[in-house]
Formats: C-alpha cells, structure tokens, sequence
C-alpha cells in the first residue's frame, strides 16, 4: 500500500486523476484504453504520463492486497505528488501513483435517476479529464440518493443532459440511440466508446447531440461505466420509463467486445 504524504498535491488540491478499471474473469478489463485516457489527461493537466506496465504493476499489486476478490474495482490514483504550500507546483513534477482494490459485485438490476440540481461544468477544463475533483459528482449523488434514487442525472450549466454522477447516459427513440456529445461536458467514457462502436456494428443509428431533459419524455434509457457496463434505467424522478430490447442487444454487443 502507498502511504501518501499530506504534502500531497492530490490530497491537498485535487490536482491529478483516476482511473477505474474492471477486474473480471482473471483479467482486468480494458487496461490500455484506461491508460491511454489517464495519458491524455495528464497531457491537459501537464502532468507526467505513466506507462502502461507501471499501472498494471500497482494493480495487481492492489488486487493481491485485497486477496484477489473473482470481480473487483481497481482504482489507479496518479496525483502531481508532493508540493509546497500554495497552488504552485514542484518544479520538476514527480507525480506519486497510488492503487487500491475493492469486491464490485455487479449491479442489481435497472437504475433509478433523479434530476440533480447540481450541475456539471461544461467550461472547466476538468470536464473532460476523469480528475480527481469530483466532489460535484458526490453532491449530485447524494441528493439523488436522498429522494430515493440509485443515480444522479447531472445536466451542464446551459441546462442539458451531461451525465450521471459516476456514468455516461443514453437513450432511445424510435429505434435510434442517443447520447450527450462530449461538448455537453461529458467524460469520454471507456463503455461509452464501446457501445458507440457497438451500435455501428449493430446497424443502430447513434447521435451525439445536445439535448434539453424534455427530449428524454419516458424514453427507454441506459447508464454506462466500466463496473456496471450497460445497465437498464427503469425510473426518472419517481416516473417510470419504457423499455427497449435493443438495450440487451447493446449489452450483449459490448459485452462480447470485451
């Protein structure tokens, strides 16, 4: 385990980023493409890049820790390290990479959302990097959770559809799928892109759009991270959504491309 100064830019400031990757089936789920966007991130942030074997290192580090649980979520913390007092950082930066694994059992069944009032900002550049600044993903969580919901529907500051809390969002209509553009200050999802690709190789017609809540109108939805995959959305703000069966065909589509 990595004992983390209190120095630590991460601990201090929130300046760096996660990833969580999937352990499933002795493997851990799309690693690369986890790295990869870690990597881009830090090339925002001016931040160092890890390499992949680095990562995969402290997580199966994590994982033996944890006793290796059959489905786990590893979380790879790659923070600016340690810094003096201020918002000025060490020159040169030495970034200090972190792991740690937990049991993720998978999830229970369709996902209930609720509006949050708590929006996603669309402007910062911590949009579209999965930084470690997430404590408006936790306020827009926790007042979900707090009128009987699973999830949290973030809208961005212009009042449109961005995100869940801790996923990407899709829905349907009329046999076509649809999804927040990255523009709405969405996080360029891991699944997210596999279910794009998954909807090309179906022949689904998918759009990346700006949309007000009206366009969803009891439209059947999905949530989608790298724990959960594609998991069913069966309520909104207390109102019951329709189903779709291309919801399954999606899952199934993604995961065989696993």
């Amino acid at each position: 385990m990595t004992n983390v100064p209190l120095d630590d830019r991460g601990f201090t400031l929130g300046h760096g980023l996660f990833e969580t990757v999937l352990w499933s089936d002795g493997r851990l789920d799309g690693l690369e493409d986890h790295a990869e966007r870690m990597r881009r991130g830090c090339r925002a942030l001016g931040l160092p890049t890890p390499d992949s074997a680095k990562l995969e290192a402290a997580a199966r580090d994590a994982l033996a820790a944890a006793g290796t649980p059959a489905r786990a979520a590893v979380r790879l913390t790659w923070t600016a390290g340690s810094g003096a007092r201020g918002l000025d950082a060490a020159d040169p930066v030495t970034p200090r990479l972190a792991a740690l694994a937990a049991p993720s059992p998978p999830p229970g069944g369709p996902a209930r959302l609720a509006i949050a009032r708590t929006r996603r900002n669309d402007r910062s550049p911590a949009a579209s990097v999965k930084s470690l600044a997430y404590l408006d993903n936790v306020l827009a969580r926790a007042e979900a959770q707090a009128a009987g919901a699973d999830e949290a529907l973030m809208l961005n500051t212009a009042g449109e559809i961005a995100c869940a809390a801790a996923a990407n969002v899709f829905w349907i209509r009329h046999g076509e799928v649809f999804t927040p553009t990255l523009e709405a200050g969405v996080l360029d999802g891991i699944v997210r892109r596999r279910v794009i690709a998954a909807c090309h190789d179906l022949g689904l017609p998918v759009h990346e759009v700006f949309a007000n809540p009206g366009r969803l109108n009891g439209a059947p939805m999905f949530i989608t991270n790298s724990l959960i995959g594609v998991r069913a959305v069966c309520d909104l703000n207390g109102s019951a959504l329709a189903t779709s069966p291309l919801v399954a065909r999606i899952a199934k589509a993604v995961s065989r491309s696993r």
